[in-house]
């Protein structure tokens, strides 16, 4: 099955992951998510990921992380750009989210990087998705 957003498809699948508290969910692999999972891991919303091969079929396999209590790390994920309405923001144009406690993801012309970064490289881009 294809589906016409894979961003939205990979997230969805953590946040489902997330509400049945599952220790880990599997996503087929993409260079584009494979660079959305290490930003989550690097800023703490993921416990780990790692690429899985089956066969022909490549997948990430994205390990959960859920603070005391069996709380989800995430409490939203959510898609801001999708195929039918891409949001693009300038470099003065990269907005903090929930003022600064969550963060945002963009694609730039330097790559996937988090919105404070691309705040620090002066740069712009498409605003894939935004994380608290």
């Amino acid at each position: 099955m294809t589906t016409s957003d894979p961003i939205a498809d990979m997230l969805t699948r953590i946040r489902n992951g997330l509400a049945a508290k599952h220790p880990k969910v599997d996503v087929p692999a993409s260079r584009l998510k494979t660079d959305i999972a290490k930003i989550l891991k690097d800023e703490g919303y993921i416990a780990n990921y790692k690429l899985t091969e089956d066969g022909t079929k490549k997948s990430i396999r994205i390990y959960l992380k859920y603070a005391a209590g069996n709380v989800p790390v995430i409490s939203k994920i959510e898609r801001i750009s999708r195929p039918g309405c891409r949001v693009y923001v300038g470099t003065k144009g990269v907005s903090r989210v929930l003022g600064g406690l969550g963060v945002n993801i963009l694609t730039t012309p330097r790559g996937v990087m988090t919105g404070s970064s691309a705040r620090k490289e002066g740069v712009g881009g498409e605003v894939l998705c935004q994380v608290w």
